[in-house]
């Protein structure tokens, strides 16, 4: 299974309104996202990246998700 990038910014634009958000990738399975949030102020950057994975609503989820990998690079906004 596949899926669009703008599906994928979609969902973390949706969780992080604030947010300014970049995703890459060609084939729908394997993709990178840089996401910049204030919500992200304070928190590690395991806590970031579980905030993110949590918004992307299962897409993700065992050998049946329609996203197999995404490298992620998280900011906050004052980075």
């Amino acid at each position: 299974m596949a899926i669009e990038a703008t599906v994928i910014e979609n969902l973390i634009k949706e969780a992080f309104p604030d947010a300014d958000v970049t995703v890459d990738g060609a084939d729908g399975v394997h993709m990178s996202a840089i996401v910049c949030s204030s919500q992200f102020l304070g928190k590690s950057m395991i806590a970031q990246h579980r905030l993110v994975f949590a918004a992307l609503k299962g897409k993700m989820d065992g050998p049946n998700g329609e996203l197999h990998a995404l490298a992620l690079t998280t900011k906050t906004k004052e980075e």
